[in-house]
């Protein structure tokens, strides 16, 4: 039977109006944020950063809810697998793009069951070293590892993290070869390069910038084309003498697929007001973040474009899931 086009045009209309309601009532009580991460990391640094100014606009708690392992599926599923209703998001990075192309199955579909929100910040990454290395430089660095070729091993926070990502691109460019040393998180990669386990890593700014300062850890150049905002003095590796090499790292928030176009649209606009504000965005960029904002069609076209483009970088590197 069909339906009369004023009954369709009153059913839209409805759902609408219940979405726009559910809007205007969110939040009724907490919302937990998902970090598929240890923290200690850009994107557990992102999340309570996000979760300290949302609790204060909206006078309800933002509790950040650290869920790592297996390269951040668990925390993935876990949110794919909560209502889509708001009161759960998640904050993490460029590696939900990456293990859509790692691995051979998921428990979940990358570009079905997750709802962009908005780009949250995005950080280039710093290669550094121990400072035992005899290096001072990028140069000095390549020219190391070629005399040494797999002699000198790297951490980083996984296979398919995207520091992962950015020490594999280093050595494909720089034509250099180190031994991977994967840990379950950025803290705990950091943990082995502070003592002497390995002897370099490619990490996300933020995590590294107080052992950088303090001396704990060589900086020798970041991934992006343009030096960073809040470390101007560390050189790109651009300048280094890798040429090519530009790889930053997004942090964005994600919620379950389902959610209504009212609460993304509001939810989208709350992060941003965050992020506007010159007193939060000072917070994020001295601690190595270029804070984000926009659309959420932006961050959604971002999201696409790097699944794409780094399943190409996991192809070219061979990378395969841990066991």
């Amino acid at each position: 039977m069909r339906v009369p086009r004023f009954l369709r045009l009153a059913l839209v209309a409805t759902v609408l109006a219940a979405s726009t309601a559910a809007a205007q009532d969110y939040p009724a009580k907490s919302v937990r944020i998902i970090v598929p991460f240890t923290p200690g990391g850009g994107n557990d640094i992102v999340a309570r950063f996000l979760a300290k100014y949302m609790t204060e606009m909206y006078k309800q708690q933002h509790i950040v809810d650290n869920r790592p392992g297996a390269g951040t599926i668990i925390g993935v599923e876990m949110l794919t697998k909560s209502p889509p209703d708001g009161y759960t998001l998640m904050v993490t990075n460029n590696s939900l793009a990456v293990n859509h192309t790692l691995y051979p199955k998921l428990p979940y579909q990358t570009l079905k069951d997750l709802q962009p929100i908005v780009k949250a910040g995005s950080t280039p990454n710093v290669l550094i070293v121990h400072p035992s290395l005899p290096v001072k430089t990028t140069r000095d660095l390549v020219a190391l590892l070629k005399s040494k070729p797999d002699q000198i091993s790297y951490s980083s926070a996984g296979t398919g993290s995207t520091a992962f990502l950015a020490a594999e691109l280093f050595k494909m460019l720089a034509g250099v070869k180190m031994l991977h040393v994967p840990y379950k998180g950025t803290a705990p990669a950091l943990t082995s390069i502070l003592s002497g386990e390995t002897q370099v890593t490619v990490t996300a700014l933020p995590g590294a910038v107080a052992h950088i300062k303090g001396g704990r850890l060589r900086a020798l150049g970041v991934t992006s084309a343009k030096r960073a905002t809040g470390m101007p003095d560390i050189p790109t590796m651009i300048e280094g003498g890798v040429k090519d090499f530009d790889f930053e790292t997004w942090y964005g928030v994600f919620a379950p697929h389902g959610i209504s176009p009212g609460l993304v649209k509001q939810i989208n606009g709350a992060v941003n007001k965050v992020l506007a504000s010159p007193a939060a965005r000072d917070i994020l960029t001295n601690g190595g973040i270029d804070p984000g904002g926009g659309t959420t069609e932006a961050f959604d076209k971002l999201f696409r474009a790097d699944v794409v483009q780094l399943g190409k970088v996991i192809k070219a590197s061979g990378a395969k899931p841990e066991t």
